[in-house]
């Protein structure tokens, strides 16, 4: 499975999706001009890797600012692996920001409450 590494831009986020290593992760940035071109090819990954996932799942967001439309995006790669913990594998959603920055602290915690695949919350100084 080829990995996709996306350097983040001002409008867009860091993305490296590498099964191999074991690495799903989003940060930075998320506000697209058009998401669904953005994000399509990583939720297409994502369905990818799905079906054959590693034994174990850790996805990083490490997001420092993102609009509505991307968090729909975020909501929909979360339901995804949510879907692959109700199914048994091992997941879980690492959820960092800013230990000054309240708004990606709640977002978090309003996403947590929304799947069932474990979430830390992870504070971090800048």
């Amino acid at each position: 499975m080829d990995a996709i590494k996306i350097e983040g831009t001002s409008q867009t986020p860091k993305v490296i999706l590498d099964k191999d290593n074991n690495q799903i992760e989003i940060s930075g940035h998320s506000l697209p001009e058009n998401v669904q071109i953005f994000y399509t090819p990583i939720l297409e990954w994502i369905d990818k890797y799905l079906e054959d996932p590693n034994p174990k799942t850790e996805v990083i967001f490490k997001m420092d600012y993102y609009n509505t439309a991307s968090s729909k995006m975020i909501f929909e790669i979360l339901k995804k692996f949510d879907k692959l913990h109700t199914q048994g594998s091992e997941t879980e959603i690492h959820w960092y920001y800013s230990e000054d920055d309240e708004d990606m602290e709640e977002a978090g915690e309003d996403y947590s409450s929304i799947v069932e695949v474990p979430f830390k919350l992870i504070s971090y100084s800048v």
